[in-house]
């Protein structure tokens, strides 16, 4: 706020600096719509000319046109409310994370069976659904596998096991 001639403040909207920020945060979020699975961007909640403004910019090859396209969908982005957009975005990058993380777990359980012996108790201690002849038998032949070189087909159906158990 300012303080005018006659003494009254002068309400101030925010800075340029924020503005544009803001700007470029809301074109970053309509660059990331360009990028979705058709599936997960039909979830979404869009009005119409920005449906169709993302489904040119993934047709258009040149990059001086994509870069007019995507700016467009950035001035699109400012005048509607984003907030859902960003929310569902958010929510299916920690979908993401999450799938990522419960990947590197199986695979962490799955490299500890068959280096390690005393891991299949603790595997069916933390897990009690699993099979504990079912995994010693796949970790066995997964180690004679690796031994001779062999084709990996039982550490697979072991990472199965294990996906299979860790996702109930």
């Amino acid at each position: 706020m300012n303080q005018g001639d006659d003494d009254e403040f002068i309400e101030e909207g925010p800075s340029k600096s924020l503005r544009k920020r803001q700007s470029h945060d809301l074109q970053d979020l309509g660059e990331a719509l360009i990028d979705l699975p058709q599936a997960e961007l039909d979830a979404l909640p869009l009005p119409d000319v920005l449906r169709e403004a993302v489904m040119l910019a993934r047709r258009i090859t040149a990059h001086g046109g994509l870069s007019r396209q995507k700016q467009f969908i950035g001035k699109l982005m400012r005048k509607i409310d984003a907030e859902p957009i960003r929310i569902a975005l958010e929510a299916r990058q920690e979908n993401e994370r999450n799938a990522a993380r419960q990947f590197q777990l199986i695979e962490r359980w799955r490299a500890r069976l068959i280096d390690e012996a005393t891991a299949i108790d603790e595997f069916v201690r933390s897990y009690p659904a699993a099979e504990r002849d079912l995994l010693n038998r796949l970790a066995a032949q997964a180690r004679h596998e690796r031994e001779s070189n062999r084709t990996p087909k039982a550490a697979r159906e072991l990472f199965q096991a294990v996906e299979a158990v860790v996702k109930r």
